[in-house]
């Protein structure tokens, strides 16, 4: 098991790798308990995309299935941010373990993060993207703590 913590934001933010035989979890938390579970795979006939150099983040392959196993994120919004760690996180782990045999195992992501709190110009937002900024930081914080994890 490998784990990392951080404040980001303010929050202590946890990250947790464990590996089981037939897939692999990662936990990423701000709340301290597992959250919502989700399952992140992809067909076997389906390239996995080449690392990039850092500090960019693979795309995750359009073929990703996520699948939701427990818990419900609080709103829609936490939903869709929710379903954007899964695929990165997956991604991040296929793309890093691609030589040592298990970069083709279901990724099960849970994840408990704490309501940001945002201010009146984030509120108002930009019609096309739908995160906030300290969103923004956290998801890049969290990244880029599973890279270094995994390397």
């Amino acid at each position: 098991m490998s784990q990392a913590a951080k404040t980001v934001n303010g929050v202590h933010t946890e990250l947790l790798v464990q590996i089981y035989g037939d897939r692999v979890l990662i936990l990423v938390t701000q709340l301290g308990k597992v959250g919502s579970l989700i399952e992140a795979s992809i067909p076997m006939t389906t390239p996995l995309p080449l690392r990039p150099i850092p500090p960019a983040l693979p795309n995750p392959p359009a073929s990703i299935q996520l699948t939701p196993l427990l818990g419900q994120p609080p709103s829609e919004h936490m939903q869709i941010l929710y379903n954007l760690y899964a695929s990165q996180i997956a991604t991040i782990w296929w793309t890093s373990n691609e030589k040592e045999g298990m970069s083709r195992k279901p990724v099960v992501v849970g994840i408990a993060l704490k309501k940001g709190q945002s201010d009146a110009s984030e509120d108002q937002g930009d019609d096309e993207s739908p995160l906030l900024e300290h969103e923004r930081v956290l998801f890049r914080e969290v990244m880029d703590m599973l890279s270094q994890l995994l390397h």
